[in-house]
This record gives structure tokens, C-alpha cells and sequence, in this order.
């Protein structure tokens, strides 16, 4: 679960939280509404771990993993496929660990990589990407198509595939 306890959360003088506390448990399905400026991307970046609490404790059990849908779409002639892909943080660096074991020639790094690669689902990565985009609405003959190629709202259903991907 993830727990916030007595947490105070500034941004520079600004005060975002002050002794917030709560408990979410597996499986609920929390909202989050608020004003601009109100702190809601701060309490993300928080549960993401690029921010730190000012005071209190924070919890989020270690072997979870989390998801979030960029604001902002790059700019790339990647396809569909390919974008949706790169979401899945664990195959990605399982990718870059058989990269640098084939170039050290270490056998033995080699074998544990590709292991690693195996139970990162790269055998299936390609299905499991286009089975997320399909059933956000897009055709099968949209699949290659670069990710630019697509207007504003279908360019955020595949910032949702990616980030359903992990």
C-alpha cells in the first residue's frame, strides 16, 4: 500500500501539503482533483520518487512499479508499436544490460542478460504493445503509422498504452 503520514510538501516558500496523511490499498482507484497550482503533479512526483516529503514519512512498497501518462507528446516519427513499447521500463533495461554484456564479452553476464531479457517479456513485447493500442480504438492498419502522424486526443490514448506497458 501506499502510505503518506503527517507529510508536508513544499515548492520553494509555497507550502503544497501540510501533515497530509492516507492510506491506499491494493486495488483501490483513487482521484485526484484540484485548482491549478494546488500541488497534484508535486504529490505525483512524490509517489514517483523525483520529489522528497519536507517532513513526515512516505511509504511505497518497493517492488511496485508505477505508470504515468506524460502531459507532453514528443515530437517523433517512431510508429505506434515502437513508442508503446519503450513504456515497458523493465524490457527497455534489460535491452540496454545485453548491450553492455555482449560488449564486455563476459559469457557469464551475457547468459544472466538474456535470462533477464526472456523474463522481461521481449518474446511477446510487440503483441502486448499493439493488443493496448487496438483496444484504445486504433486499426489494425495504424499499428507502423509514426506516432506524428496522428492529432492531439489519438497521440494521448498511445501516451496511455505506453504508460500501461510497464
Amino acid at each position: 500500500m501506499i502510505t503518506l503520514k503527517g507529510v508536508i510538501l513544499r515548492r520553494s516558500a509555497k507550502v503544497l501539503l501540510d501533515g497530509a496523511s492516507v492510506t491506499i490499498n491494493p486495488g483501490e482507484k483513487v482521484g485526484l482533483v484540484g485548482r491549478n497550482g494546488a500541488g497534484k503533479s508535486s504529490l505525483f512526483a512524490l509517489i514517483n520518487g523525483t520529489l522528497h516529503e519536507d517532513g513526515g514519512e512516505f511509504f511505497l512498497p518497493p517492488s511496485w512499479r508505477l505508470a504515468q501518462v506524460a502531459q507532453e507528446m514528443p515530437e517523433t516519427g517512431q510508429s505506434a508499436t515502437g513508442f508503446v513499447i519503450e513504456g515497458d521500463s523493465r524490457l527497455k533495461a534489460a535491452q540496454d544490460e545485453v548491450t553492455a554484456a555482449e560488449a564486455s564479452g563476459d559469457g557469464e553476464r551475457m547468459a544472466h542478460a538474456y535470462m533477464e531479457l526472456h523474463d522481461a517479456g521481449s518474446h511477446d513485447a510487440e503483441a502486448r504493445a499493439q493488443a493496448l493500442i487496438l483496444g484504445l480504438g486504433f486499426k489494425t492498419t495504424e499499428l507502423y503509422n509514426p506516432v506524428n502522424s496522428f492529432s492531439g486526443g489519438w497521440r494521448m490514448r498511445l501516451q496511455l498504452a505506453r504508460a500501461l506497458m510497464c
